[in-house]
C-alpha cells in the first residue's frame, strides 16, 4: 500500500513538473514549442513597456507573438500553422502566444483590438503587425523578410 501511494505521488510530481516547464515563458526557448506569455513574462522576455518609452526588445532570437482568443475561429485555424513553424524554425525564431482574455492589460497596452494579431519581432529593429488569418506561405514569407533578414 505504501509503495502504491509513493508511486502515485511520484507520478503527480512528474506530471506537474512537465506541465509547468512547457509554459514557463523562458526567453531561451529553442525547443520548437510555443511558449505562453503572461503580462509579467512578456515584460521580462519581450518588451518592458511600463519602463521603456521606446521599443526595446528583451530577447535574443527573433520572435512571433500570436495574440489570440480561445473562442476565435481564425485563431484556431492559425494555431497549427504556428506550431509547425515553431518546429521548422527551431533555434532561429521563438514563437509565443498570448491569450487576450486572460491578459487583458497586456493586450490593451499593446493596442490589440482584433484577433488573431501576429507581432513579428526582429532581433534588431521595430516589430511589424499582421491582423487576421494568413496562409502558411504568407507566414513563411514574413518570417524570411522580417525576422531572418541578414
Amino acid at each position: 500500500m505504501k509503495k502504491a501511494i509513493i508511486l502515485i505521488a511520484l507520478g503527480f510530481t512528474i506530471l506537474f513538473t512537465n506541465c509547468n516547464s512547457s509554459t514557463s515563458g523562458n526567453n531561451n526557448n529553442t525547443s520548437g514549442a510555443i511558449t505562453t506569455l503572461t503580462n509579467e513574462t512578456f515584460k521580462a522576455n519581450v518588451f518592458n513597456y511600463p519602463v521603456n518609452q521606446q521599443w526595446k526588445y528583451e530577447g535574443k532570437l527573433p520572435a512571433i507573438i500570436d495574440f489570440y482568443a480561445t473562442w476565435c475561429g481564425p485563431c484556431k485555424k492559425l494555431s497549427p500553422l504556428l506550431e509547425d513553424l515553431a518546429v521548422k524554425y527551431k533555434g532561429k525564431i521563438i514563437v509565443y502566444k498570448v491569450d487576450v482574455d486572460a491578459e487583458k492589460q497586456l493586450a490593451q497596452s499593446m493596442g490589440i483590438e482584433n484577433m488573431p494579431t501576429l507581432l513579428f519581432i526582429p532581433a534588431n529593429g521595430q516589430p511589424q503587425q499582421s491582423v487576421g488569418l494568413v496562409s502558411n506561405e504568407t507566414l513563411e514569407k514574413m518570417i524570411h523578410e522580417i525576422l531572418l533578414v541578414k
